[in-house]
């Protein structure tokens, strides 16, 4: 009967011990999971880092410059530079121009929020957006191309649909 209860002990504790050591790894393995997603760069921010590339839009003898990011949308839309396209107005805060064949979005989540200066494709429409006031109530599906780096002002007093040069900058 000693043994018995010698056996019944040791089994137990050992089942303990067991269920403890696999919680601390678990935990371990949370705490380590954790902290690789703490020291790695959010997803949003490693797409929209910002490259080298620079496109130019010119119309009406103005011309703006963009900064692209580095994001396979933007890649995407580079490759098919040059490009003339006609932009209009859209409720006061952005020009917009509907692309003749939309842009690859595959492995591409949208959902960034619009601030003047962006330069953006709007995937459900297939249209590229120019943002040249703050646009607060803007919608999930935009995919911010580039930054506005020198010109913003030109967009804002231009009435009605104009026809816009796009090109890469060479140094």
């Amino acid at each position: 009967m000693k043994k018995l209860l010698c056996l019944a002990s040791i089994l137990v504790t050992s089942v303990v011990l067991a269920a403890c050591g696999n919680n601390n790894s678990s935990a371990t393995d949370r705490n380590h999971n954790a902290n690789d997603n703490l020291n790695r760069e959010p997803e949003q921010s490693k797409e929209d880092s910002i490259s080298n590339a620079r496109i130019k839009l010119t119309f009406d003898h103005k011309e703006v410059v963009v900064r692209m990011y580095n994001n396979p949308v933007s890649k995407d839309f580079l490759a098919r530079l040059p490009l003339t396209v006609t932009f209009e107005d859209y409720i006061g805060k952005e020009k917009i121009s509907i692309l003749q064949k939309k842009l690859s979005i595959d492995d591409v989540q949208a959902g960034n929020q619009s601030k003047k200066g962006d330069f953006a494709y709007y995937a459900p429409w297939g249209n590229l957006a120019i943002f040249y006031k703050d646009f607060e109530d803007s919608t999930n599906d935009l995919m911010i191309l580039g930054q506005i780096e020198s010109g913003k002002e030109n967009f804002e007093n231009v009435d009605g649909a104009f026809t816009v040069r796009i090109e890469k900058v060479t140094k």
